[in-house]
Parts: structure tokens; C-alpha cells; sequence
């Protein structure tokens, strides 16, 4: 069992962070000390260090402090985080060892008295998986480029926002309308309003897009959530319940 603890102060210096900032993360849930002394300060522990690890890993992937709340609260893969958050560091290390060895050709080419040039970069778009298929029936392919697109410049974001936030704002949807709160509830509209702001987010604030991906869930929920017992219908009073909300 742990017994080592930190205080805020030392803390916050040894991650980088302001005092500040740990106290707002306290005050809006996102990570709090667990531990109190018996004289009542609170300390962080092991466990809290490990959730400010994932914070800070998921925070460096792009992702907004809300997004990261609703991830930790639906369970994350310590390993996913640790191997997208290396693999985010080595982009970047990468992406700078291109651009000083670009620097290089060009100071070397001037001082060659040589126009220098640029290469062009290409970009690689992700491959979509089995939801393809069934996405393809309802979108013609500029839209599934389009798609695509947009989710590759997401980068490793893309993984916490589709696969964990986006199934975390449908539980939270789901359990609200099972416990009969009203659509126009300010907590159903405001999941409606983060899952918009998500949908906006993969087809560039394009609706027929939207509408393309809805009606691929409507006919073949299976293939988009990757649970093979998902049937027709499965999801439509739930659908319809957004619907309303919105």
C-alpha cells in the first residue's frame, strides 16, 4: 500500500504546473488530493499522481479539460494513454528533425548562392475499418474522403473523443432518459450539445454528412459500434430522445 503523499506546492513544481491550476482542477473534479493528515491538510497520493499523469498525457494529445473528465470517468487503458502519449512526443520530435534538416538545405543553399527549394508533404489518411462498409451506403466517396480527412487531423485525440468520450456521452444519455428526465432538461440538452459539437468536430459542420452517419447507425448499428449482437433499432429511442433534446 502507498504511503507516500505530496502537497499541492511541491507537487505543482515537480509537474510543471502552477499551484493555481491544481487548485481549479480540485474545484471542478478533475483531480483531487484523496488524502487528509490528522492535523486535515490534503495530500495527493500515488493513485492521484497516476490520475495527473493521464491528465497531463491526454491533455498533450489535444484534449479539452471536459473531454478528459468524461475519459477518466469511463475507464481508461493506462497502457493506450502511455504508448499515444509516446507516440504523440515522437511525432513531434520527428516533425521537428524535418524541419531542421529542412533549415539545413536552405542555409546551405544560400550559402551556396542556390534558390532553395521545398518538398511537398503528404499526408496519410487513416484507413476507416469495418464501420466503412456500412457508411459507404449512405455517403458517396468526396464524403468519405472527407471523413477521413477530418479525423486523421484529430491525430490520437481521435481515440479518446470516438471511442471513449463519445460511448460516455450515449451512457450518461441513456441513464437520464431510463430515469425519465425530460429532453428539455439542461443536462440532456447539454450532452446533446457535446455530442454536436463532436459530430462537427468529423464531418467539418457538414450535414448531410451528419445525416449520412446517422442513418448508417439506424441500419446497422453492428458494424459502427463493433458489438455484433447490436440489431436495427436498437438505438432509436434513444435517437429519438436527442432528437427531442435538440
Amino acid at each position: 500500500m502507498s504511503t507516500s503523499t505530496w502537497k499541492v506546492g511541491p507537487l505543482a513544481e515537480a509537474a510543471g504546473l502552477t499551484v493555481r491550476t491544481l487548485h481549479h482542477w480540485d474545484a471542478i473534479g478533475l483531480l483531487s488530493p484523496s488524502r487528509r493528515t490528522p492535523a486535515g491538510h490534503r495530500e495527493y497520493t500515488e493513485d492521484d499522481v497516476g490520475r495527473l499523469y493521464q491528465v497531463l498525457a491526454l491533455r498533450g494529445l489535444g484534449l479539452e479539460l471536459d473531454t478528459i473528465a468524461r475519459c477518466l470517468d469511463a475507464g481508461l487503458d493506462p497502457a493506450r494513454v502511455l504508448r499515444d502519449h509516446r507516440e504523440s512526443v515522437e511525432a513531434r520530435l520527428a516533425a521537428l528533425t524535418t524541419l531542421r534538416d529542412r533549415l539545413a538545405g536552405i542555409e546551405e543553399a544560400l550559402a551556396d548562392g542556390r534558390p532553395p527549394t521545398t518538398a511537398a508533404i503528404l499526408g496519410a489518411l487513416r484507413a476507416t475499418g469495418a464501420a466503412e462498409g456500412a457508411v459507404r451506403r449512405h455517403l458517396d466517396d468526396d464524403q468519405l474522403r472527407a471523413l477521413a480527412r477530418h479525423g486523421a487531423a484529430a491525430g490520437p485525440a481521435a481515440h479518446y473523443l470516438l471511442e471513449v468520450e463519445w460511448p460516455e456521452l450515449y451512457r450518461r444519455a441513456k441513464e437520464l432518459r431510463l430515469a425519465g428526465t425530460e429532453p428539455t432538461d439542461p443536462r440532456v440538452r447539454g450532452l446533446v450539445a457535446r455530442m454536436d459539437e463532436l459530430s462537427a468536430l468529423f464531418n467539418g459542420g457538414d450535414r448531410t454528412l451528419s445525416a449520412g452517419v446517422r442513418a448508417a447507425w439506424r441500419e446497422d448499428p453492428a458494424a459502427l459500434s463493433g458489438d455484433a449482437s447490436a440489431r436495427p433499432g436498437r438505438w432509436d429511442a434513444l435517437t429519438d430522445y436527442l432528437e427531442a433534446a435538440r
